[in-house]
């Protein structure tokens, strides 16, 4: 890896831990600088600011995760182990910080335009895969009821931010069964699927 690019990864990182520590309110690039271990100027030649940084960020961390979810969702496998998958991997993308950052930025999306415009569109790019994950599985099992692919889609995609924020805050398992609600859902498409 040349020098460029070196340090734009390292102040992505460095970034991304930020973000992880303080969340958006606290971020200082003065402090993601020193951590990435380059001069303060290298964050605004790479970023432009501290928006164009965190919302790279986010959209490195969204485009791996996409891609992932696009090869799982490809696979042969059953909707109902499908929807396993994305279980466990709900898991990896708290561990990792993903969801943290999502979260982070969503919520500054509610009072700064641009940063709802970005968040925006990762979101409209992830319901758009599940809008499809609903029509081959519609094709399936011969149709969905009264829901478009579209809904359907909608309907999958939404408990995932809501648990997403919901852990996030800290509520645990034993107030709101969250992920066991999540995981049994599996079971409800597997019983349609059995049934086509």
């Amino acid at each position: 890896m040349t020098a460029e690019p070196k340090t734009r990864a390292s102040i992505l990182e460095a970034a991304k831990q930020a973000l992880l520590d303080s969340g958006y309110s606290g971020l200082s690039t003065r402090k993601i600088a020193v951590a990435a271990g380059v001069p303060l100027s290298q964050i605004h030649y790479h970023f432009g600011s501290k928006q164009g940084l965190v919302l790279e960020v986010l959209e490195e961390e969204n485009r791996k995760l996409l891609n992932r979810q696009k090869g799982m969702y490809a696979s042969d496998m059953p909707l109902w182990k499908q929807w396993e998958q994305a279980c466990d991997y709900l898991e990896d993308d708290l561990d990792s910080g993903y969801v943290r950052v999502l979260q982070e930025l969503m919520a500054a999306g509610w009072s700064n335009p641009e940063i709802a415009v970005a968040v925006k569109t990762m979101l409209h790019n992830w319901y758009l895969l599940l809008a499809e994950v609903a029509e081959r599985a519609a094709d399936r099992i011969g149709g969905l009821g009264p829901f478009t692919s579209a809904e359907a889609g909608f309907v999958a995609g939404s408990p995932f931010l809501g648990a997403e924020a919901m852990i996030l805050l800290g509520i645990t398992e034993e107030e709101v069964p969250i992920r066991s609600a999540l995981r049994k859902f599996g079971e409800v498409l597997r019983r349609l699927e059995g049934a086509s």
